[in-house]
């Protein structure tokens, strides 16, 4: 029988944190992963291949002072990354820093609406940070207590921030928020493919279109850290090995290869937890990065009641994101785009309707035949050459099953519309890998594979994420506490939801 302060169950992105930020705080912690590689959805891969994240966009700063990791780290130094909107008719356009270009180099004529929109939406992610970066308010804390005055200074500190935008601009944050991103970009830039970007966008990972409400705040969510786009030095791969060892660097007993059989329970308190192999591991508090379903059938549902049970089987997780790897003949050019641009972020997303239009079969379990589509085209460590892609929309309720009939289906779809923007792509392809969302549930048992563990819609954020009554991260029974993506803030690889279950936990046991 091993002891421990605290026990993590799940060595994703958000175990790592929650798990290295407690050692660091004294406390003795142990890691426990299934499988034989940390790092959950984030370095997921099949023989070799792309993992399924392959790009970083919101790695919270915060997070990163927290567990001791320098952002000046050259893992985190690789560069920003633009993005490039792919068109069929070859006049590709170029979005970074300075605004919107011909892939030529001309200033494109939307450069500049597009430019002051996203920078009204960096401004509003920069006052969500702020709620992303602690629980939701409206706990139990005594305003007297520490806690309490933290939430309250916090809460000011937003109000002071949507003063300071001026009254008009915060009339225009408390409309747009909620809204449907259709709405929004195209109140402010022609439909086309400047537009649809910002829409595709809004909806990657999500069971959403753009005009289902609540995209905006996706959107904003998006944008929180600046909007910036990187890929780190190694790929993906290396950003959870530098997270591995931060956790070792702190002291954390980190457990790869095993299983969590059923979480102890001592008097309606966490006692600790038994694995499939026969091992005890006995502490006071454990942290669950599993989606609640999950978390729940380990402890049983006799130690919740029946309306949180009810909430619990009814949190929506209908993943829509597929992952497929093209293998390209090494050595070999992305036909139609310059050298410069073909290690960009590629995205195909013709127009605002086209993303609609894509997400429409998906309402009805059946694939897109006109998907949106994110590409990044990269180096494996044995030095083969992929276009990494995430197809949207492929639900994981897909009508007849992803049968292998089904998968090279949608390896056709995805070859066929990128060949439309890069003529003779479909010529540079030896071989497909198809993960899809049933595979990656089965892989790292993230709810319908959706990025989140839950949508993000406007019924399950914040206060009522991942359900109403659920969302100060203590759940059920004493000691135990939900660390994952379907806590608040989400998931997007930010790590706020580990660290910020944390410092529930240790503000709940000190």
């Amino acid at each position: 029988m091993s002891q421990f302060d605290a026990i993590v169950i799940g060595g994703g992105v958000n175990g790592l944190v929650a798990g290295t930020l407690l050692s660091r705080r004294g406390k003795n912690v142990c890691i426990i992963e299934k499988s034989n590689r940390f790092g959950g959805m984030a370095s997921y891969s099949v023989d070799g291949g792309p993992s399924l994240a392959h790009s970083l966009y919101n790695l919270s700063p915060r997070v990163l002072s927290d567990i001791g990791i320098d952002p000046q780290h050259p893992v985190l130094s690789g560069k920003p990354v633009s993005t490039v909107s792919l068109s069929e008719d070859g006049r590709h356009i170029v979005f970074n820093n300075e605004g919107v270009f011909w892939s030529e180099g001309a200033k494109h004529p939307e450069s500049d609406a597009w430019s002051d929109l996203t920078k009204q939406l960096i401004t509003y992610g920069g006052l969500l940070r702020q709620l992303a970066e602690a629980p939701p308010p409206g706990g139990q804390k005594a305003i007297l207590s520490r806690g309490g005055l933290n939430e309250f200074l916090r809460l000011a500190k937003l109000g002071i921030g949507l003063k300071k935008i001026g009254k008009s601009e915060m009339r225009h944050f408390l409309q747009v928020v909620l809204s449907n991103v259709h709405d929004i970009v195209l109140d402010d830039l022609p439909e086309g493919p400047v537009a649809g970007m910002l829409a595709a966008d809004a909806i990657w990972g999500s069971a959403t279109g753009p005009r289902s409400p609540g995209t905006v705040f996706n959107l904003i969510y998006r944008l929180g850290h600046g909007g910036h786009i990187t890929q780190p030095v190694g790929g993906m791969s290396a950003l959870t090995d530098l997270l591995v060892e931060a956790a070792q660097k702190a002291g954390c007993v980190l457990m790869p290869e095993t299983e969590v059989f059923r979480i102890l329970l001592d008097d309606d308190a966490v006692s600790g937890a038994v694995t499939t192999d026969g091992r005890t591991l006995t502490a006071p508090t454990v942290l669950s990065n599993l989606a609640p379903k999950l978390t729940s059938r380990m402890t049983g549902p006799s130690v919740f009641d029946i309306e949180t049970m009810r909430r619990v089987r009814n949190i929506r997780a209908r993943g829509t994101a597929a992952k497929v790897n093209l293998r390209l003949k090494d050595g070999s050019p992305l036909p139609g785009l310059p050298d410069e641009l073909a290690r960009e972020r590629l995205i195909y997303a013709p127009s605002v309707e086209h993303v609609e239009a894509a997400f429409n079969p998906a309402k009805y379990r059946q694939m897109s035949k006109a998907p949106v589509i994110e590409a990044l085209k990269m180096q494996t460590a044995d030095g083969a050459s992929w276009l990494s892609t995430i197809v949207q929309y492929a639900p994981s309720d897909l009508e007849g099953g992803w049968t292998d009939t089904a998968k090279d289906q949608l390896a056709q779809i995805a070859v066929s519309t990128l060949n439309r923007a890069l003529p003779g792509l479909k010529d540079h392809v030896t071989n497909t890998q198809i993960i899809t969302p049933d595979q990656i549930e089965s892989a790292t048992g993230a709810p319908g594979g959706h990025w989140h563990h839950a949508e993000m819609s406007l019924d399950q954020l914040l206060t009522l994420r991942p359900a109403n009554g659920m969302c100060r991260y203590s759940v059920g029974p004493k000691g135990l506490f939900q660390c994952g993506a379907a806590t608040h803030p989400g998931g997007d690889v930010m790590g706020l939801a580990g660290r910020n279950a944390a410092l529930a936990a240790m503000e709940a046991t000190p």
